[in-house]
């Protein structure tokens, strides 16, 4: 059987990784060079570690309240039963998990997490010690890997997937396919996402048919640092001490939620942009208390690169804001990564498997990526269908009235669908806001030139329409998704250039 995985995060490497081992001819195509993408951006660590008191039912519990019940309990369930052979099968791969004296995989507290049950590598740098694992057992295998290729289009013969399309016209044929591509973050002006994440499975299904769902949930990042190109300051080390301060030192999230700085990430980061604009200054994560060896030992990532930045966080607070994280939506599938469509899969932030519901908790993406990534292999040899309806591409309306025929259209750049994005779509939302957001999002053509950019950005603008749609049909508050009674300014992001 040949499989095509496109995308290679944990998600993407996992199903490989397994398609392999059970003896499929598989197929491994990436945008750009083997081991990019967020997986090794991560500094959080995985969660599924549970010690004294704690267990995978507590997990599924913390899960569901951070997704504010949105989450589909059997997602959740399949998850947290699956974190030990996912652990497990990371371990075998090679990753080297931060051990206590005893031996034992030690264990972080994350924000909305009610024990430590986080593993992490290298201290800040699980993702990165996942995925040059994960690559060094892909190079070693006999799948074919395929860098630098831009998957275009999936392919359709009689409603089913057969292959994808490249950009340069050359078709790839298989069995299966399982888009594996990543989330949407460079949807947004500010965000922790690095260039290549342009939501371009999520595109390749929304042109095909496929079901998608719950794209309005975005989640935002409470705490990354201001000065210069965003840089995420992980959950981790709020998880260790450190506290979020006004301009006048004050701890505010105490007054916010009974977690203070380990609420769920939603409330945080609306409560960060609130403080900022009411003081007209950054809000501060303060560190300092944690002292200078241990920050250096605990977060070794995050001290070098303030300390390159001319910060020194064991002496000072740093500043930070909120920036677009992750997309807890997707390409809806079942509970083995199934679509709408026959012959497509889909896995990790791509795929919507209902885990995160209305907000992510921390830790869970790369442990969603393990799990469900073997689970999308173990089960390419089945054609059981799916259950879930395709669908045709968002309409451009609303209660509000049509967005398809606005009379002369214009065409966009990829600043200005950002900046529309942030202001509009971003962390606070209004239905007034919305519906001009989509008014906009359908006066604009998308681009139809032949390179990578155009068609990351006819993707961006393919994946926008459908998220403020999403968003605009929502009309109640609910976790990530919030609204305000009336207009509301985006966070003025004091500090970020």
């Amino acid at each position: 059987m040949k499989t095509l995985v496109v995308g290679g995060g944990i998600a993407g490497l996992t199903a490989a990784l397994r398609a392999d081992a059970l003896g499929h001819e598989v197929e491994l195509i990436v945008k750009g060079a083997l081991g990019d993408g967020c997986t090794p951006l991560a500094q959080g660590g995985i969660a599924g570690v549970y010690g004294h008191g704690d267990s995978p039912e507590l997990h599924a519990l913390d899960t569901m309240h951070a997704g504010g019940g949105h989450s589909d309990p059997a997602a959740v369930g399949a998850l947290v039963d699956g974190a030990d052979a996912a652990l497990a099968a990371l371990i075998a791969a090679g990753v080297a998990f931060d051990r206590t004296h005893d031996g034992e995989i030690a264990l972080g507290l994350e924000a909305a997490h009610r024990l430590p049950r986080i593993a992490h590598a290298g201290g800040d740098a699980t993702g990165a010690a996942i995925s040059s694992a994960l690559v060094a057992r892909v190079r070693a295998s006999g799948i074919d890997v395929r860098e630098g290729v831009f998957a275009a289009d999936v392919l359709l013969d009689g409603g089913r997937v057969t292959g994808i399309r490249s950009l340069d016209g050359t078709a790839h044929s298989a069995d299966a396919v399982v888009l594996a591509t990543g989330g949407a973050g460079r949807l947004f002006a500010h965000t922790t996402n690095p260039a290549e994440v342009t939501g371009d499975g999520i595109a390749m299904a929304l042109r095909a048919g496929a079901a998608v769902a719950d794209l309005e949930f975005v989640q935002f990042h409470p705490t990354v640092l201001t000065d210069g190109d965003a840089f995420l300051i992980s959950e981790a080390v709020r998880g260790a001490g450190a506290a979020l301060v006004d301009a006048d030192g004050r701890r505010f999230m105490a007054d916010e939620h009974p977690r203070a700085e380990l609420a769920p990430r939603d409330v945080v980061a609306r409560a960060v942009a609130r403080v900022a604009d009411a003081q007209g200054v950054p809000v501060r994560l303060d560190a300092t208390a944690l002292g200078s060896s241990a920050l250096a030992q605990r977060f070794p990532t995050i001290d070098a690169e303030l300390r390159r930045r001319g910060l020194d966080w064991s002496r000072e607070p740093v500043p930070v804001t909120p920036a677009a994280h992750y997309l807890m939506g997707g390409i809806a599938t079942d509970l083995d990564g199934r679509t709408s469509l026959p012959g497509l899969w889909a896995v990790g932030e791509t795929a919507r498997t209902g885990v995160h519901g209305a907000n992510r908790l921390a830790s869970n993406s790369l442990l969603e990526g393990a799990v469900f990534g073997a689970r999308v292999a173990e089960s390419l040899d089945s054609g059981v269908p799916s259950g879930l309806r395709s669908q045709s591409m968002p309409l451009c309306s609303a209660d509000s009235g049509s967005f398809c025929d606005l009379g002369e259209r214009s065409t966009v750049t990829r600043a200005e669908l950002q900046r529309l994005m942030w202001e509009k779509v971003g962390l606070l939302r209004s239905h007034d806001g919305l519906s001009d957001a989509v008014a906009q999002l359908h006066r604009w053509h998308l681009p139809t030139g032949s390179t990578v950019a155009d068609h990351e950005d006819a993707n961006l603008l393919t994946v926008a329409r459908a998220v403020a749609s999403a968003a605009l049909a929502r009309t109640e508050s609910l976790g990530s998704h919030h609204l305000s009674p009336a207009p509301h300014p985006a966070p003025a992001l004091i500090g970020v250039p």
